[in-house]
């Protein structure tokens, strides 16, 4: 659900940065093949969502298209911003128990995908789950750790199946009141994918779009046909911009999810904010960190919150099931491990200083 706040979504906080992008390394010159490129892209970065929104373009005569991309995030973040007037989704939340909301095409297709995933994950990712980040309120000035009696409460209206849809009327009807939609672990993938429509629609070949970690590299990296974009793999025990390893990419999403960055400790304890739909705790396995590299952004944060409730094993073979899609992940487990589906083994890469080791799949549980 995404909060009127200076602050990164309730559910899913994304930990990716670009290795290698700086002029010096990835845009150095223009290719003798890549004379349309520049080195120096068209670049802007405004605060949005509550996080930092930056595209790069690096087509020639292409600058126009950064305010039309910047709109289309404006747009559908006050669409889909709880707490902001005019709010789409906020106005659901506020009629549940009482009656259905008419909606735009681009939030009723946003909460359909997002029931999609809720029940290809078994309920592991719920759209319904704002009962329960509401309560905790992890990332907030005014987190605790609520009673178990006020979880126990909170479940009660954790269930995405209560959520209705009229695919002729374009409506949605929450069935109980206090029902919460919290669309934090899948709206910056949904904003990405638009504003990547966006470029394309306007002949942009070669860009970057980066929604506070939700990032989408298009095209070819400026430095020639044949390469690709080096994209790093936030360390998810580290400050942001420390990375783990290194893989190449085209034409892909790169959505990570980690459980250190945003975290509430009570008597010693660490509580992060990725929440357990079954419990109302925060999921509790082996996963630290996880990188899901997909066609599609809102594909990649669906999936990297829908694995963490399956532990890597089974998250692991969650995603190679989804292989044939072009689907990849890279698990980063709390003991230091690191495991990648079999396409990628070869080609990503452990940064030379890196703390932590590749995992063999056979010691798994």
């Amino acid at each position: 659900m995404l909060k009127k706040r200076l602050l990164p979504f309730v559910l899913l906080l994304c930990l990716l940065t670009i290795a290698g992008c700086s002029t010096d390394q990835t845009t150095e010159g223009k290719q003798e093949n890549n004379t349309s490129l520049l080195s120096d892209p068209y670049t802007d970065e405004q605060f949005l969502l509550g996080t930092y929104v930056r595209i790069r373009i690096y087509d020639e005569g292409k600058e126009d298209v950064l305010k039309p991309a910047f709109d289309r995030v404006k747009e559908l973040g006050d669409k889909i911003t709880i707490n902001q007037s005019g709010s789409e989704v906020d106005e659901i939340n506020q009629q549940a128990g009482i009656q259905p909301v008419k909606v735009s095409d681009d939030v009723y297709r946003l909460l359909k995908r997002a029931y999609e995933y809720s029940e290809d994950s078994h309920g592991g990712f719920d759209m319904a789950i704002g009962p329960i980040t509401q309560l905790w309120r992890i990332g907030f000035d005014d987190a605790r750790k609520p009673s178990q009696a006020e979880i126990d409460e909170a479940l009660k209206l954790v269930d995405y199946h209560k959520v209705q849809f009229n695919d002729e009327e374009k409506t949605v009807y929450l069935q109980e009141k206090g029902m919460i939609l919290d669309l934090g672990a899948i709206a910056k993938g949904f904003i990405t994918d638009e504003v990547v429509k966006v470029l394309k629609d306007n002949d942009v070949t070669t860009a970057i779009v980066d929604l506070g970690g939700n990032v989408y590299v298009l095209g070819h990296s400026p430095r020639g046909e044949d390469q690709d974009w080096t994209v790093g793999i936030q360390d998810p025990n580290l400050a942001r911009g420390s990375i783990l390893g290194s893989i190449k990419e085209r034409n892909k999403t790169l959505v990570t999810s980690g459980i250190y960055e945003r975290y509430l400790e009570v008597d010693g304890v660490k509580y992060h904010h990725l929440f357990d739909p079954k419990t109302g705790y925060p999921f509790d396995n082996d996963i630290a960190g996880v990188t899901i590299i997909t066609d599609q952004s809102i594909d990649g944060d669906g999936l990297s919150t829908a694995v963490f409730a399956m532990g890597v094993k089974d998250g692991l073979a969650y995603i190679e099931d989804k292989l044939n899609d072009g689907t990849e992940a890279i698990f980063v487990t709390k003991d230091d491990k690191v495991y990648v589906t079999d396409p990628i083994k070869d080609t990503f890469k452990l940064a030379e200083d890196s703390k932590y080791t590749m995992g063999n799949r056979s010691e798994l549980n």
